[in-house]
């Protein structure tokens, strides 16, 4: 591998989000005029101390780069998660190679070529200072221990951009954070000042403009077609009675069930849409992607992060088990809070994904570190009260960030339990790929750290479509007719703000 010696340069501006109209207005105004090649790694909810940065960029400097990657048909005769990856950088020149060994092993040795100076970020409170973000579809389990992929994605199996200059922001000092890393050889610093300059003559007031650029003219059409599922509600039931017959078998013991509905879309200002979900359902991993060359957009509101690591080799997983409507009163709120957090039902559905967690982390860390800090936590959100659990565990030396992330993907809150057995078993009963939904949302930092949700609560704009998926872990506990009102209410929030923004 080339070894690319990458060098970090940062500026901090004490207490300044909140002048300038808060992250909404700082992304808008400094990546959302045109929107294209932008992400936004955004803590739109920060109570309780869920989530405590949100980082942005557009298109970079001369190390960005956009990567679309397709996993080959397997009937090519090539190894299992080989596939195509198409590169473009920041000229615009682009080439598709071939990766024989896949994606993932890809990104590994692209990590492991970069060297850097641990001083240069010696001050950031946090652990993203460039590097990859975006997004692996679930398909990408074929590269991490699953035997196949019954059908194919039409989304791309995983889409990153190369971010080598962006914005991070701490919401808990509200403070602003350019920065930007470069080659060795050359010193820039033309975008640090260009964006400085832009950041310190926004204002707070702006933000009325905003709403008008980004809020829909009410159109006044007398039938606005909701979203068709891809399964009935009969159909849905009988495949939940399909799971329940596996598991009585001993085939599993609990298969993560999921569906798709979709939407044909008219002309829709996406990054508008997003602003609409992230402000009716605030999440502390939420995220905005768009990849225009794939047609491609990304609205997600995710309350759950699938793995982190950070720069003091800790891993940490997250896994959501159990989830139910908010209450209309506060009386119902407490009443609906505390069923929740005495369910059986979720209680034992939570404890095996727990099992499955401390099974899939014991892989890459050392003997012993692995520990479960917080048992079936339960948190609100706007729409829903959540039961989460907390696993940790200190990543042993010789294991590098993709491999962790190649241990324990998919998130086991996704497949069931036992894992591959489980996934087998779903790909045999679910009626088409889960795309980008169940994968993963974030970043891999130059420096071997990862922060990366599951994609749930998620909107997927692609070729005049917008797709949402939702499904629920199925236990021998499990009610067919509850399952299927389970999974509704989980596509609420995304599929009203996508019928009300239009």
């Amino acid at each position: 591998m080339n070894h690319k010696c990458l060098k970090l340069k940062w500026r901090k501006f004490d207490h300044l989000a909140g002048q300038v109209g808060g992250a909404k207005n700082i992304f808008c105004q400094l990546f959302g005029h045109e929107a294209e090649n932008t992400f936004w790694l955004d803590s739109s909810s920060t109570d309780m101390g869920r989530a405590r940065f949100s980082f942005m960029g557009g298109k970079g400097g001369s190390l960005w780069k956009q990567l679309s990657f397709r996993l080959s048909d397997q009937s090519d005769g090539c190894s299992k998660g080989c596939g195509f990856l198409s590169l473009e950088d920041s000229e615009g020149s682009a080439k598709t190679i071939f990766l024989e060994g896949g994606f993932l092993d890809f990104l590994n040795k692209e990590l492991q070529s970069y060297q850097y100076d641990k001083n240069e970020y010696e001050g950031l409170p946090f652990d993203f200072h460039g590097g990859y973000v975006g997004y692996m579809g679930y398909d990408l389990k074929v590269e991490c221990g699953a035997t196949s992929n019954r059908y194919k994605s039409k989304t791309p199996d995983a889409c990153f951009f190369f971010a080598d200059n962006l914005v991070a922001i701490d919401h808990k000092n509200d403070d602003v954070y350019l920065l930007a890393i470069h080659e060795e050889s050359s010193s820039m610093t033309e975008w640090l000042d260009d964006t400085e300059e832009k950041l310190l003559r926004l204002t707070g007031s702006t933000s009325m403009d905003l709403e008008r650029q980004y809020s829909h003219p009410s159109t006044f059409s007398s039938h606005k077609a909701g979203f068709a599922a891809e399964q009935s509600r009969e159909q849905y039931i009988r495949d939940v009675k399909k799971c329940l017959n596996y598991i009585k078998d001993g085939e599993s013991y609990e298969l993560c069930l999921t569906t798709q509905i979709r939407k044909p879309i008219e002309v829709l200002n996406s990054l508008g849409l997003y602003l609409s979900l992230r402000e009716r359902n605030p999440a502390p991993y939420a995220a905005w992607l768009n990849f225009p060359k794939e047609d491609l957009c990304i609205c997600c509101s995710s309350p759950e992060r699938f793995l982190q690591l950070d720069r003091n080799d800790m891993l940490e997983a997250k896994p959501i088990k159990g989830t139910v409507a908010r209450g209309a009163t506060e009386e119902e709120d407490k009443q609906l809070k505390l069923k929740l957090q005495l369910s059986e039902k979720d209680q034992a559905e939570n404890l095996m994904i727990v099992d499955l967690l401390r099974n899939d982390l014991g892989r890459v860390c050392d003997p012993g570190s692995v520990h479960v800090p917080y048992l079936m936590d339960v948190q609100s959100y706007a729409t829903v009260h959540t039961m989460v659990s907390t696993i940790r565990g200190k990543k042993r030396s010789d294991v590098s960030a993709v491999n962790c992330v190649k241990a324990a993907f998919p998130g086991g809150s996704m497949t069931g339990a036992p894992k591959l057995r489980s996934m087998e078993l779903l790909d045999s009963i679910e009626s088409c790929s889960r795309g980008i939904y169940s994968g993963c949302i974030g970043f891999f930092s130059y420096n071997q750290t990862f922060d990366l949700n599951i994609v749930i609560r998620t909107i997927v704009i692609h070729e005049g479509e917008a797709s949402i998926g939702a499904g629920g872990a199925i236990i021998a506990l499990s009610n067919p007719e509850e399952e299927y009102e389970e999974m509704i209410l989980k596509t609420k929030a995304p599929a009203s703000t996508v019928i009300d923004y239009e």
